[in-house]
């Protein structure tokens, strides 16, 4: 990881999304180095209760067994298995044996959805987190995690598609949370162009996260692009008010804006 890179990232994060918190990280390795491996569950655990954990600055280490779900296994990377009768579990179940989560209508729907889905096999024998500013100059992150909320969201969404064509530069697609910011982000790797993923609709993880917060995955590859046009982005937004807009309300004055990101503030102010 370079260094300057890092802070570069910490320094622009702070001027223009103010006190938002830091991303996560993920890369795979086989040498854990000083991370602590977490220790296998005693029974289900889902990832997202240890992410709090690296949010809050603690850097940890995960492999096969360290997993306490099938989905964050799978999802990893780490296994090709689904649980018996998963095409009832995740839409109608079986009544009398197993409660479904209604996720789809039928079975038959999982089924196709399942043979359409993505596989993803991991390159190393771990899975290292941690936070953006506990990365050390040996670490190469692999994908960047947004824990963020609706108006920071909506400045990431912004930069991910500042310099596309396309419509398309974010994506939603249908999985489990760990899927979002495991899997798909990891495959996007191998794009030309690859996209942001939004993430953590899964209403199964949901509690593990406070209200209002979605998560926004990217490929290191395009991370460091949007890190590149951050600068200019913002200058887009502050940019003053044109004599054709001056009669227009200032939204900004309707509102506390010490209250809101810098990066919100920065957009009210270019009506």
């Amino acid at each position: 990881m370079d260094m300057t890179h890092k802070e570069e990232f910490v320094s622009l994060w702070t001027k223009y999304f103010d006190s938002a918190e830091l991303p996560i990280v993920f890369y795979y390795t086989d040498d854990s180095g000083s991370v602590d491996l977490v220790p296998p569950p005693s029974g289900h655990r889902c990832i997202f209760a240890d992410l709090s954990k690296v949010r809050a600055g603690e850097s940890l280490c995960f492999d096969a067994e360290s997993l306490g779900c099938f989905g964050g296994k799978r999802y990893a990377g780490f296994s090709t298995a689904v649980m018996p009768d998963f095409k009832y579990f995740l839409s109608c179940g079986i009544p009398g044996k197993l409660e479904g989560e209604r996720y789809k209508k039928t079975p038959e729907l999982v089924t196709q959805w399942m043979e359409q889905a993505p596989q993803l096999e991991a390159p190393r024998r771990f899975i290292i987190f941690k936070r953006w500013d506990k990365l050390a100059e040996s670490d190469e992150p692999e994908v960047i995690i947004f824990f963020a909320w609706p108006d920071v969201l909506s400045g990431l969404f912004t930069l991910a598609n500042f310099d596309i064509a396309g419509p398309n530069g974010v994506c939603a697609p249908f999985g489990a949370g760990c899927a979002s910011i495991m899997q798909y982000p990891y495959l996007e790797r191998e794009s030309d162009s690859p996209r942001s993923v939004l993430g953590l609709f899964d209403v199964t993880a949901r509690p593990f996260v406070v209200d209002d917060i979605l998560t926004f995955s990217v490929p290191m590859k395009r991370f460091q692009q949007m890190i590149d046009n951050m600068d200019r982005w913002a200058r887009l937004w502050l940019s003053p008010v044109t004599p054709s807009a001056a009669s227009e309300p200032n939204y900004a004055e309707l509102v506390d804006s010490s209250s809101i990101p810098a990066a919100l503030a920065a957009s009210m102010r270019s009506f």
